[in-house]
C-alpha cells in the first residue's frame, strides 16, 4: 500500500515509517518541526534520536529495499497537504499531525490557542484534501483515552446506546477532556464524523492511552541516535518515562496527588501493531470506527510501585514522593475503558512488567548523565 505518515519526525510517526517501510509499503512522510519549536522554546530536548530526520532517513534507506520518502508539509497550508495527497494517492493516511503535550496547552493563551489551531483546523483542511482529492484513502487518526475524562460510566469505544423517554438511539460517547490539548482532540472526533457521515469518507479513530517505551523491533539494531524520540521532562514527557528516566538518576518518582488517579498504557511496539491491525481491516466508506488503544489500565501508584520493585532486583533504593498535582483531575474516581476492537483484530499485548522496566532502566543507564534532573519537577498548572 501507500502510505502517509503526518507528524512523520515525532515519537510514533518515525517508528511508525520505519514499520511500514519494512514491511514493503511504499511510504510518504510529512512534518511541519512545530513540535521542535516547542522544545527549543522551554528548552527541552529527546535523550534519544538525536539525528535530523533526514539523517535518519538516510541511514535507513541504506539498509531497506523500500525507501522512506520525507518532505515538509504544514496541515495550516492547506495548498501544501492537496499537493501531496494529489501526487502521491495514498491508500492510507496515519494522522500524528498535531500538538501532542497538555501541560504545553495549558501554559498560556498563546499555548492554547496554537494548540487547537494547528490541531483542530489542520485536521479540518486535512479531510477537505481527502475529499478532493482521495477519497478512498483511508484515515487512521490519533486520538486520545483523555477525550472521556473520567466519568461514573463504563467507557465505551466512541459510541454510546441510549435509551431516552422511550425511544433509543447510537451517539458519540459524551467527552470531557481535561486540557485544551484533550479538547481538540475532541473536535476532531466530532469534525471527522461528520465528514464521514456527510462525505462518505472512512475513518478509524485510535483513542491511544499512554504510550512508554525508548526503542522499537525495527530501531533496536540501528544506534540510539536513529531510535525513537524520547522524553522524559515536564512539557512532553509522558509518566513512566518519567519514571524510568528518574530510576536511572537514583531519583525520587514523583507522584502527583494521591496517585490513585487511573489511566490506561500500552508500549510503543504494541502502538505500532494497532495501527498495522487498523490499516489491513480499514473502515467502511462512511463510517467512522472507533477503537481504544490501550493493553492495561494503572493507578499512578501501582506504576510506581512496580517500577520501584524492579529498582530493588537491581539493586537500586528508590522512594516514592507524593507532588501536589499540578492537573485539574479527579482524586478518586470510577474507570472501566473497554478495548476489545483491536483485542479481535488479533492484538497481542505486550505486558508492563518488572523486567520490561529492568531493560528500559539499563538501556538508559549509558545516558544519566544526560538527563536534566530539573526537567522532572512540573513548570506548569493547570490554573496558572
Amino acid at each position: 500500500m501507500k502510505i502517509l505518515v503526518l507528524g512523520g519526525d515525532g515519537y510514533l510517526g518515525w517508528p511508525t515509517a520505519c514499520y511500514f517501510s519494512r514491511r514493503g509499503h511504499d511510504v510518504l512522510s510529512l512534518d511541519n518541526f512545530s513540535k521542535k519549536k516547542i522544545e527549543n522554546e522551554n528548552g527541552v530536548s529527546t535523550l534519544l534520536s538525536t539525528l535530523t530526520i533526514q539523517e535518519k532517513i538516510i541511514n535507513w534507506n541504506k539498509n531497506n529495499n523500500k525507501k522512506i520518502n520525507f518532505e515538509t508539509c504544514d496541515l495550516l497550508n492547506h495548498r501544501s497537504i492537496y499537493k501531496k495527497l494529489e501526487e502521491f494517492k495514498p491508500d492510507a493516511i496515519i494522522h500524528y499531525a498535531e500538538q501532542p503535550s497538555a501541560p504545553y496547552s495549558m501554559k498560556d493563551r498563546s499555548s492554547a490557542y496554537f494548540t487547537q489551531m494547528n490541531n483542530v483546523m489542520g485536521n479540518l483542511n486535512l479531510l477537505f484534501g481527502i475529499k478532493k482529492y482521495c477519497p478512498e484513502a483511508h484515515l487512521v487518526k490519533l486520538g486520545t483515552m483523555g477525550e472521556y475524562g473520567t466519568p461514573n460510566i463504563d467507557l465505551e469505544e466512541g459510541w454510546l446506546q441510549i435509551n431516552h423517554n422511550g425511544r433509543s438511539d447510537k451517539l458519540l460517547f459524551p467527552k470531557k477532556p481535561g486540557s485544551f490539548y484533550h479538547l481538540s482532540k475532541v473536535h476532531d472526533t466530532n469534525n471527522i464524523e461528520f465528514a464521514c457521515r456527510l462525505w462518505n469518507l472512512k475513518c478509524t479513530d485510535l483513542n491511544q492511552g499512554v504510550v512508554y517505551g525508548c526503542d522499537t523491533e525495527e530501531l533496536k539494531d540501528y544506534s540510539d541516535d536513529m531510535g525513537v524520540s524520547f522524553h522524559y521532562d515536564d512539557i512532553f514527557g509522558t509518566v513512566i518515562n518519567r519514571f524510568i528516566s528518574q530510576s536511572v538518576t537514583s531519583k525520587k518518582l514523583t507522584v502527583y496527588g494521591a496517585g490513585n488517579q487511573k489511566r490506561t498504557f500500552l508500549n510503543i511496539n504494541d502502538t505500532l501493531k494497532c495501527i498495522e491491525l487498523s490499516v489491513n481491516n480499514p473502515a467502511e466508506a462512511g463510517e467512522f470506527r472507533v477503537f481504544n488503544q490501550y493493553t492495561e489500565t494503572f493507578s499512578i501508584n501501582e506504576l510506581s510501585k512496580i517500577i520501584q520493585d524492579a529498582c530493588s532486583e537491581l539493586g537500586r533504593d528508590i522512594e516514592i514522593v507524593n507532588l501536589e498535582n499540578p492537573r485539574l483531575e479527579d482524586a478518586e474516581h470510577y474507570y472501566n475503558p473497554k478495548n476489545s476492537g483491536l483485542i479481535s483484530l488479533g492484538l497481542k499485548p505486550i505486558k508492563f512488567e518488572k523486567d520490561l522496566v529492568k531493560s528500559m532502566i539499563l538501556k538508559l543507564d549509558k545516558y544519566k548523565d544526560k538527563i536534566d534532573i530539573k526537567r522532572f519537577l512540573p513548570s506548569l498548572k493547570w490554573q496558572n
